[in-house]
This record gives structure tokens, C-alpha cells and sequence, in this order.
């Protein structure tokens, strides 16, 4: 593309500070050794944000970005770069420009047009899956299409290799590289992987990440990861057919809310492919269901961290998973799109499958109680494990002739995620049993359609959130609940908003409104105000307690009393709330009709 190309709306897209025509008159410094960072898509842009910190405080240093422009996914590719702040190359103006260092996490592109010694990251765990290369056809995934960044196809140009140091995480991969392309043996070297490395730092931090996410003690967190492409967990191709589609039905219909937590990590090549929009669009009922959509860039490995179980696939975060010691159920795994002397085959091979028309909960409950961590994934993520920075480091300094910076090389530790709790908003049927005085076992399901008759001893009802989809609900639930500050001036006071709701839907009994973690204001028809509560520790989402106490004062068990005194009873002796096998003790205090937004009984 020429120059005259190259200008759009009057403004020329090429850079001229601190590289470009005439730069030495307008750079302040202009002294810096030049670090290209070499873009090919979002996914490549999370190998590569981990190690741009290896250079931070370097003065000598001035980085810059470019994009091949060679990736199907290419969008979200220009906002990544915009927000990292650096200076951003068009590919024909990073061609035309000399650097002391390039670094790539792909193959994608002319990358032997590039000045600069040339370093290639993997942007997975190693060099595992078949891709075709681009002038061969794209990647069917077959047994006949070359290993990503193993075989010559993707290696060499011209006959050498295009890469002046291609990193490697583990001597096995050595092993395959020298099998698959002995030209570009030579430029291996051993350096980790500093995506593991960062997790490996952050676990101590596992239950901060495990309630940013809204998991509850007790609760399991249950995290869904899926890589691209048709034969993935997400994919509609596979041999399993829909996967996905069955798996988020059978979610909702087996999993009580109160006792696991669900999450999604989908690659960014379906997020950047699909569109986020159409993501959240497909995905809409099971996040209003309580799934969490966790970012691909920034919050999947807090996620992982974070997990009780996964269920994936052949891509890399089921990997890292499984050398986390975190237990994996595969949902997809086609082999033959993998290296059959990888280690990850290997475990594909072994690792336990999702039966789709078994019981979902009764193969999780399984897979949690026997898991034992298989030793390979650990063993083969990384041979130096804490060691990429400074291996990285030093790797990046020498190719550019330049002693490193004093100090020890350092990652960033991986941010605490914002707080998501997971807003439940469609009809919840609540199947309750009461087990002795004042004791009730409560379990709520995200169920879509009619629910099942419950079983002998047990009662139903249905509990629903007040910003609902199902609107049409509303009129029909027994139990209408919301969450929110107890001073929000847009609701009057949870008293207030409690009558209010009982006033609207004259078949709702009972109507909550949580005003934290532990506590909620209830109403039932007819009745003051109460303040049921637990401890901070206890664990359940305080509207299941809204939802024991209704069962308790609506069947009440071999208690045949009427409900007034069943509900003097629990004012009196509190309640027992069992959510599968916690048991929360909860108080029941009565509420001056006056009381209003943020007061105690018994303040002034």
C-alpha cells in the first residue's frame, strides 16, 4: 500500500513521533533503543501484556506496536492496542522501520520483513494444535495439517528459521521441534511461561478471587471454558453435536443456585469473532440465570484460580486448569486437531468425560470427590515454574546487546476483578422440606419451563426477582425479592418497598428485599415488617432464608399450629435454613412499622 493509500479523512495513519519522517526533530528522547510488539489478535495481545512490564522503569527503552493485519479475528485488535498507551504502527510503516528487538506471540504475517532480532512467544501452553498455514488453506483441524509452530510450514522462510529465538516453556517441546524441524532447533530457548507464572503468584490471593465472583462459602464454583472453532465446548460441529446448548438447560435444571456457582471463559477469537454483543445475547437467559461472563483478556485466570471444577475442552485454560490441580470434566475433546505427542494429548486421552445424558450434578459431585491432580500438566506447563521474567529478561536484553536494568525482573500480579455477584432475575422454583421445628431444607433452581412435581414431603414454590424478563411472572410468584442498598431514595425504604410490592401482586405472600450479604427485610401480607439474618459467615444469599421462612409458615411440616404461631415460634427460637449440606442459623426480628432505611430494631 502506498503512502497516498495510507491517508484517510485528511489525516495520515502513519506515526511520525517517536519513529517516522523527520522524527528527530520532534522526539524528546530520541536515544531509545526501539522494542516492536508484533499483534496479530486479542489472543496473541494476552502473551504479549504479559511480558511488556519486563521493561518498565527502562529509560533506554521506547516500545511500539504494530498489527499483520494476517488474523480472521480482528476486531478488538485496534482497542487493545489504543489502550495500552503505546505508540501504534501501521504494518507498511513497521516494515520501513528498523528496531533493535521485535517480539511476536503468533506466526501470522510476514514476520521475516521485519527489522530487529526477532523473538516468538507461544500464546498457549506450547506448540500443541494443528493449523493449517494460510497459503496451504486454514486450519481444518485434521491429522494431516502441520503442528502450529513446531512444523517447518510455520517455522521457516526460505528455508530458515523466521524466528531468532523461538521461547519455549519445557524441554518435551525441544524434543518435538527438533523431530518436526531441525532447522530451527538451534533458536529454541528455555524460558517458562510467564501466563503460568502469574497464576502461580496470585493463588494465595484464590479467596478474594472466589468472592469478587460472588461465590458464597460453601458454594462450588463451576467454571465453563471453551476454546474456538466448531469442534469446541461452544461449537455447534463436534462429534457431541450442540454441547453447549444441552449443557446450560441441564445448569439450570440440576444445579441449585445456593450450592454452585457458574462462570464462562471463552476464548477471544468467540468473543472477537461472534461479537461480545451476540455473546451475551446467546448467553442471555443463563447469565439472568446467574452465569458470569468472565472477560477473556483480564479476569480468566482469576476465574480459574478461583474454580472448584471445569468443564472444557482441547484449549489451553482446561490445560492450565488441570495443572492447577483443579478438577476437569472434558465437555469436547476432538484429538485429532491436537499433536499426538503433546502432553496435552495425552491428558485428553485419560482425563474424565462429560456424559451430555447422564446427570450433570451427579458427574460433578463424582468428579470433586474423586479427583486426584494427574502429574503431567504440571509437570509440563512449565520446567522453570517462577523463572519466565527473569529468563524473558534476559533473553530480550541480550538479543538487543544491552545489559538489563538493576533489579530483579518482575510480572504484574494479576488484578482483583471487580465485585460480580451474579444477579439471579428468572423465576427460581424453590422446593423446600421441613425437618423439625423451626428447621427447613430449601434448594432453588433456575429451571426453565414447568417444574417437576416435587416429591413426597417436599412443597414448591416459585421465587422471583422484582427487575425480571419474565414479567408475566410476576403475578404468579409466591416470594417476590430484590437486593440493593437499604437508603436507595429511588425505592423508599425496604419496609416501604415491601408493602409496596404486596400492594401490586395480590398472589405474592411474601416480598424481600436484601440489604447485604447476610441480611434482607421481609414482609408477609397482612403482617409487620421482619429483619431476618445471619451471620457473615454463614453463606447462603439471604433471600433462600425469605424463602425458608415462607416454607416454614406455609406447610410447617407435622406442625399444625397456625402460622401465626409458627412464626412467633421462629421470632422466638430463630430458624435452621439447610442449602444441601449447610445448615445457616438465621434470627427473625420483628420491625417497628416506622423503622426505615439502614435502622436496627432498638435504635433510636
Amino acid at each position: 500500500m502506498d503512502r497516498e493509500r495510507m491517508i484517510e479523512g485528511g489525516h495520515d495513519r502513519r506515526v511520525r513521533v517517536p519513529v517516522g519522517d523527520d522524527a528527530e526533530r520532534w522526539v524528546t528522547r530520541g536515544a531509545c533503543l526501539r522494542v516492536l510488539v508484533v499483534v496479530h489478535n486479542v489472543t496473541a495481545a494476552t502473551r504479549l501484556l504479559d511480558v511488556l512490564p519486563l521493561f518498565d522503569d527502562d529509560l533506554r527503552i521506547q516500545l511500539l506496536a504494530t498489527c499483520t493485519g494476517s488474523s480472521a479475528f480482528a476486531a478488538g485488535t485496534a482497542e487493545l492496542l489504543a489502550d495500552t498507551g503505546v505508540p501504534v504502527l501501521p504494518w507498511e510503516q513497521a516494515v520501513e522501520t528498523s528496531f533493535d528487538l521485535t517480539i511476536s506471540a503468533s506466526f501470522g504475517g510476514r514476520l521475516d520483513a521485519l527489522s530487529g532480532t526477532l523473538v516468538i512467544l507461544s500464546h498457549g501452553i506450547g506448540y500443541t494444535k494443528r493449523l493449517a498455514t494460510p497459503d496451504t488453506g486454514h486450519g481444518s483441524g485434521r491429522a494431516s495439517a502441520p503442528v502450529f509452530g513446531l512444523a517447518p510450514e510455520w517455522l521457516l522462510a526460505h528455508g530458515a528459521p523466521i524466528a531468532d529465538a523461538l521461547v519455549l516453556s519445557h524441554p518435551e517441546q525441544y524434543d518435538r521441534l527438533r523431530r518436526a524441524c531441525p532447522e530451527a532447533a538451534p533458536t529454541a530457548v528455555l524460558a517458562g511461561d510467564p501466563c503460568f507464572d502469574r497464576m502461580l503468584a496470585a493463588r494465595p490471593h484464590r479467596a478474594r478471587f472466589r468472592r469478587a465472583l460472588g461465590v458464597r462459602p460453601g458454594q462450588r464454583l463451576v467454571l465453563l471454558n471453551s476454546t474456538w472453532n466448531s469442534e469446541s465446548l461452544f461449537g455447534d460441529g463436534g462429534d457431541g453435536g450442540d454441547v453447549v446448548a444441552r449443557l446450560l438447560d441441564r445448569v439450570a435444571a440440576e444445579f441449585p443456585v445456593d450450592e454452585y456457582r457458574f462462570a464462562a471463559v471463552l476464548h477471544p477469537n468467540i468473543w472477537h469473532g461472534h461479537g461480545p454483543g451476540q455473546i451475551r445475547s446467546w448467553l442471555d437467559r443463563a447469565r439472568r440465570g446467574g452465569l458470569s461472563l468472565i472477560d477473556p483478556l483480564h479476569g480468566w485466570r482469576q476465574a480459574l484460580l478461583a474454580a472448584d471444577a471445569v468443564i472444557g475442552d482441547h484449549g489451553s485454560v482446561t490445560y492450565y486448569a488441570a495443572a492447577l490441580g483443579t478438577p476437569v470434566l472434558l465437555g469436547a475433546a476432538p484429538l485429532d486437531s491436537l499433536d499426538p505427542d503433546a502432553p496435552i494429548s495425552s491428558f485428553m486421552r485419560e482425563a474424565p468425560k462429560l456424559d451430555p445424558e447422564a446427570s450433570l450434578v451427579a458427574q460433578v459431585r463424582g468428579l470433586l470427590a474423586a479427583h486426584r491432580p494427574p502429574a503431567g500438566p504440571a509437570e509440563f506447563t512449565t520446567s522453570v515454574p517462577g523463572e519466565s521474567a527473569a529468563r524473558l529478561r534476559r533473553l530480550f536484553y541480550a538479543s538487543m546487546k544491552t545489559p538489563e536494568p538493576d533489579g530483579p525482573a518482575s510480572l504484574e500480579p494479576l488484578p482483583l476483578p471487580d465485585h460480580e455477584p451474579g444477579r439471579i432475575t428468572v423465576p427460581l422454583h424453590v422446593r423446600s422440606r421441613v425437618l423439625g421445628p423451626c428447621e427447613v431444607a430449601v434448594g432453588r433452581r433456575a429451571t426453565r419451563g414447568p417444574a417437576a412435581a416435587p416429591d413426597d414431603g417436599e412443597e414448591l414454590h416459585v421465587a422471583l426477582h422484582e427487575d425480571t424478563r419474565d414479567v408475566d411472572q410476576l403475578d404468579l410468584a409466591d416470594v417476590v425479592f430484590r437486593d440493593g442498598v437499604p437508603d436507595d431514595p429511588r425505592l423508599g425504604s425496604p419496609s416501604d418497598w415491601t408493602a409496596e410490592v404486596l400492594r401490586r401482586h395480590r398472589n405474592c405472600s411474601l416480598a424481600a428485599y436484601a440489604t447485604g450479604t447476610s441480611e434482607c427485610v421481609v414482609r408477609f401480607r397482612g403482617e409487620q415488617p421482619l429483619l431476618v439474618t445471619a451471620g457473615p459467615d454463614a453463606g447462603a444469599d439471604p433471600t433462600a432464608y425469605a424463602s425458608a421462612l415462607y416454607a416454614w409458615l406455609a406447610a410447617g411440616g407435622r406442625d399444625t399450629s397456625p402460622p401465626a404461631e409458627r412464626l412467633a415460634r421462629a421470632i422466638d427460637d430463630g430458624l435452621r435454613v439447610r442449602t444441601g449440606d449447610r445448615v445457616h442459623r438465621v434470627r427473625v426480628v420483628p420491625l417497628p412499622a416506622t423503622t426505615t432505611a439502614g435502622e436496627r430494631p432498638g435504635e433510636p
